[in-house]
């Protein structure tokens, strides 16, 4: 309607062409990854990893921190949870800009193909991030920007299609739905 198209005349093509997503497509070679059970939330001993490690370790690819515990770093320390396994070949793509939940829904569908024949995963991740100066997150509350501005929720899909969904908000923000 008319809404639409006063809209229209005031943003230039310009800038509309620039809220359109950018996409960043990046292979990792020899990626330790956590072993995970989809029935085991928590982990075990020797068996698998809980949800904690594996977002902290999820963190830590996303921000390519290095897993291998070399005592010469002066960024991090971390290494891989135990136990671990070292993926030959691991697929990471970003997408930066406002994206709407059918579209998120598309992509986790694209995404359950790699469960398929010749790819054959065990598990993959799609994490969907807030900004972090964002005016509100879950339900109609404000976000508090305060420290982090966490704001993010996180699917693991496994081969069998169960799945996990973490949530994180900042502490000052409600929590989700």
């Amino acid at each position: 309607g008319a809404e639409g198209s006063t809209l229209m005349s005031y943003f230039s093509k310009n800038q509309i062409q620039a809220l359109k997503p950018k996409i960043t497509f990046s292979t990792l070679r020899d990626l330790q990854c956590p072993v995970l059970q989809s029935n085991d939330l928590q982990g075990k001993p020797e068996e698998s990893c809980s949800t904690e490690e594996l977002l902290e370790w999820l963190g830590a690819v996303l921000n390519q921190v290095s897993l291998d515990n070399k005592s010469s770093s002066f960024l991090s320390t971390y290494c891989c949870p135990e136990p671990n396994t070292v993926v030959e070949k691991a697929f990471l793509c970003t997408i930066t800009g406002f994206i709407i939940p059918e579209k998120i829904i598309q992509l986790l569908e694209q995404l359950c193909c790699y469960f398929g024949e010749p790819k054959l995963a065990h598990w993959l991740t799609l994490t969907v991030h807030g900004f972090a100066d964002s005016p509100v997150s879950w339900r109609e509350s404000e976000h508090g920007f305060h420290k982090g501005g966490e704001n993010l929720y996180n699917f693991v899909i496994f081969r069998n299609l169960d799945y996990w969904l973490q949530m994180a908000v900042g502490a000052h923000d409600d929590c989700p739905p």
